[in-house]
């Protein structure tokens, strides 16, 4: 599998989706949220370039595909 960075909205949102399947992601607080994610083990990205557009953006991925 690539490596995620920031922008890779859909597989950020697959992978949380596949290690969270019960968890609504529109009640992840960002924090969690950012944190999640730079502990996913195809996370290969500075976690200070991460912003609130940016998780966002991911949120709503992973909410599409939880759905």
């Amino acid at each position: 599998m690539p490596k995620l960075t920031w922008s890779s909205f859909e597989g950020i949102a697959i992978a949380l989706h596949e290690k969270f399947p019960e968890q609504d992601p529109l009640k992840v607080r960002f924090t969690d949220l950012h944190k999640w994610v730079t502990e996913l083990e195809d996370f290969d990205d500075d976690p200070h370039k991460s912003n609130e557009a940016k998780l966002e953006a991911i949120q709503m991925a992973w909410y599409e595909e939880w759905q």
